[in-house]
């Protein structure tokens, strides 16, 4: 499918979850006939009341059974379907966490879960709707691909290829409507492989979800600044590139990595993992949630407490980069 530049001003609004199954999943749905979409009671908020309404027979709430879900999941994947399953990322990647690994990891099951209100998306809601240790429980599982969009054209093309991967597939949706936008309609999406968006000399910006648009940010403040970023999207969390990442570590006298979730075992720690089993690689720095929860309120809020705005990580970069010895 040819994208046009009105479709991504549309997703834009729209956001990366109703991109996802709103305009995806029907295409998805006429090139499968063994599809099978599942929800726990969210077919409203999952924008999949238009794609329930064409395809009845390829669509199942199972209601507020998010652990059942897995189950029939599983068993109609072992009858031959495509399936996806979603719900909150908070829900389906803790309250599911023992079912998804019996079932699908040990199985290896192709299964997709989609997680929806990833990251702090729901933060009014608190804690209890908060996604921030999914990556780090979907990672642990052996066979189990972790991504994570960054805007609603990555959303489209993580769905496309979802549809073609035979295997467990855990998607990391976080965006909310008029969501900011990455990528324009030339983006060709390389699973598996860093994408880099723009190149610098001095540090490294390694975003994921909506810390990548955050990451360009932070790059603008800090060109102002004398410091000169790279900003990759490491949309892909496992299987890791570690191509890619060598190279980065190889060029960069920083490694920032950027992410909406815990700083304990997400994206940044695979980064550091494989980090480790290499010689004299830079320093890097952890932006994400810290061990810890705050309290309830605005997105932004919830950000600003954790400092991973793009103010907030320039200054960081900027102190451990000599601090006033780049300003202007």
């Amino acid at each position: 499918m040819t994208i046009t530049k009105g479709q991504i001003r549309s997703w834009s609004r729209l956001g990366q979850r109703a991109t996802f199954f709103a305009n995806a999943m029907p295409e998805i749905a006429k090139q499968n006939d063994n599809l099978m979409v599942l929800t726990a009671d969210l077919a409203q908020l999952s924008n999949l009341d238009r794609f329930s309404n064409n395809f009845p027979d390829k669509f199942l709430n199972v209601g507020i059974a998010e652990q059942n879900m897995i189950g029939i999941a599983a068993g109609l994947a072992m009858e031959g379907y495509l399936v996806y399953a979603t719900t909150y990322a908070s829900f389906i990647a803790v309250r599911d966490l023992e079912h998804v690994r019996q079932h699908l990891s040990n199985l290896h099951l192709n299964v997709k879960l989609i997680g929806t209100a990833a990251g702090v998306v729901a933060a009014r809601s608190g804690v209890a709707h908060w996604a921030s240790e999914d990556i780090t429980f979907m990672r642990a599982l052996p066979g189990m691909t972790v991504m994570s969009a960054a805007d609603s054209v990555e959303a489209y093309a993580m769905a496309q290829y979802s549809a073609k991967y035979v295997g467990p597939m855990y998607i990391r949706l976080n965006g909310v409507p008029n969501c900011p936008m990455v990528y324009d309609e030339n983006y060709v999406f390389e699973p598996e492989k860093i994408s880099i968006l723009q190149r610098g000399s001095d540090v490294a910006l390694i975003g994921t979800g909506l810390m990548v648009h955050e990451a360009l940010e932070t790059a603008k403040i800090l060109s102002e600044c004398g410091i000169s970023c790279t900003v990759a999207n490491m949309h892909t969390i496992k299987p890791i590139d570690k191509e890619t990442l060598k190279e980065l570590f190889d060029n960069h006298k920083l490694i920032v990595t950027m992410e909406e979730h815990n700083i304990i075992g997400g994206m940044g720690s695979a980064v550091a993992e494989y980090k480790a089993t290499l010689n004299n690689t830079p320093r890097q720095i952890f932006i994400g949630f810290p061990d810890s929860f705050t309290k309830a309120g605005t997105t932004q809020y919830i950000w600003e407490q954790f400092g991973i705005t793009a103010p907030q990580v320039a200054e960081t970069v900027k102190k451990n980069m000599g601090g006033e010895s780049y300003d202007r």
